[in-house]
């Protein structure tokens, strides 16, 4: 069964990469010195249930559990020390990837070379699921505290439709936290009612496996964050795709 996502129609998507200690450790790269923003569209949103679609010309597509903050105030050059009093609340969301678009070197084959930037690699069609529940910040007074998980469930192989534990860590992890995030934003960019702001992955994604791991057509893509909830959805190939399937609606 599919559910709709529960923000269906973000204004804006902010992201973070490398938020996350143990996720920089893993990559082999020295800690960001500022947070590492970047941008997805309203294409990319589906809910739990609908199909990520592994578009054409990429072979390295990655999952990446995230906790995503709703934004409920306007929130303009907000101090951190108040940055939670303009959250609404928060949902499970899964930043697809795709790792070679990316540039990423253990997903790169012998001649190919990344984008340059990320706005392919992470900003394609489907490539953010987020999931059908949303918890009041009242709810999670600090949301530094709460773990996440993600799975593949593989479509063949000998650990077909099973549950493959893929990340497990805690937002005690983030090298900058909600609120600093926040902070950070809304210095130069002003955060409105309804935006989502995306905050990072803990360690444990497929491109750094030895060998890598990567999702493919048949699998199901499953995270979660306690308290929260989960958000699962099947991996489909562009082929297979025909119209409209597959693809965000709004």
């Amino acid at each position: 069964m599919r559910q709709a996502p529960y923000v269906p129609h973000p204004g804006k998507i902010i992201c973070v990469g490398l938020n996350y200690r143990g996720h920089v450790a893993e990559g082999g790269r020295g800690l960001p010195v500022r947070p590492l923003l970047f941008a997805k569209f309203g294409n990319t949103v589906i809910g739990d249930g609908e199909p990520i679609v592994r578009p054409e010309g990429t072979h390295a597509l990655d999952l990446e559990v995230e906790l995503g903050v709703v934004i409920g105030t306007r929130a303009h050059r907000v101090p951190e020390a108040r940055a939670l009093d303009f959250v609404d609340g928060y949902v499970v969301v899964n930043d697809v990837s795709a790792r070679d678009w990316q540039g990423t070197t253990q997903a790169l084959r012998e001649g190919e070379t990344g984008d340059g930037q990320w706005l392919r690699a992470k900003g394609s069609d489907t490539f953010l699921p987020v999931g059908p529940v949303f918890v009041g910040a009242d709810e999670i007074p600090d949301p530094q505290t709460l773990r996440l998980r993600s799975w593949r469930i593989p479509g063949s192989g000998p650990d077909q439709g099973r549950l493959v534990p893929m990340q497990d860590g805690s937002t005690a992890d983030m090298i900058w936290s909600v609120a600093s995030l926040i902070e950070y934003i809304s210095r130069v960019i002003t955060l409105e009612p309804g935006d989502l702001v995306v905050t990072g992955t803990p360690s444990g994604v497929g491109v750094f496996r030895d060998p890598p791991v990567f999702l493919e057509p048949g699998d199901r893509a499953r995270c979660e964050i306690e308290r929260i909830g989960t958000v699962e959805n099947p991996v489909v190939d562009w082929s297979a795709v025909t119209g409209d399937a597959g693809r965000a609606h709004h």
